[in-house]
């Protein structure tokens, strides 16, 4: 019986060193504009929060109109993940929220770009407002693979 318990005992240990997070921040995107961070790791899991299309440098909405927002946004994305060791590739899934869905064309001929074949699982919502005026808003999660096909 003591013997279980100490087994159990070690794999609770390991599981809870297993489930730390870890904060990943880059000068590459955007800073928050709230309590949040640009990205969190845990379980090898990477959690990007929601971007917007801001300058990482100007902290200003891009100009340029709707193209120019989602192309700012995957940029924002693809900074956070190589700051992580991880590229577009490793997204496994993404939301897109659209301020206005007659963009729907648009970000999937945006979107595409940024993949290299296997696109991951996606979901695209039509909502009233987004933070600081922006058209569209995009999280991901990825995973860090040890194997890679």
């Amino acid at each position: 019986m003591k013997t279980y318990i100490l087994i159990f005992a070690l794999f609770l240990s390991a599981l809870s060193a297993s489930a730390q997070k870890k904060i990943i921040k880059t000068e590459q995107a955007p800073v928050p504009i709230a309590p949040y961070s640009q990205g969190v790791e845990a379980n090898g899991l990477i959690f990007v929060a929601g971007q917007i299309g801001l300058n990482p440098k100007t902290r200003q909405l891009v100009t340029g109109g709707f193209e120019a927002e989602a192309t700012q946004v995957m940029e924002n994305i693809k900074a956070i993940l190589l700051a992580s060791g991880l590229s577009m590739d490793d997204i496994v899934n993404t939301t897109i929220y659209l301020k206005d869905v007659a963009y729907f064309q648009k970000i999937n001929d945006i979107y595409a770009k940024y993949f290299n074949g296997d696109f991951p699982a996606r979901t695209t919502v039509g909502i009233n407002n987004l933070p600081g005026g922006a058209s569209v808003e995009i999280a991901v999660v990825a995973a860090r693979q040890t194997k890679r096909k």
